[in-house]
């Protein structure tokens, strides 16, 4: 048993697949981050950019 444990402490054919999914969190946290502080400005945006379509279709 202690043998395997020592193996598995010494195998290192996960580690990259653990950056990965550490660096897709930290993605997934920045993301969130911008996602609050822009919220209003991309609703005001859109809401915008809605309203010029719908006004030009009318037409």
């Amino acid at each position: 048993m202690t043998k395997f444990i020592k193996f598995f402490v010494r195998d290192e054919r996960g580690v990259s697949a653990m950056e990965y999914a550490v660096l897709a969190g930290i993605v997934a946290v920045a993301l969130g981050a911008m996602a609050t502080t822009f919220n209003s400005s991309v609703a005001t945006m859109f809401t915008s950019m809605f309203k010029t379509i719908s006004t030009s279709q009318a037409k």
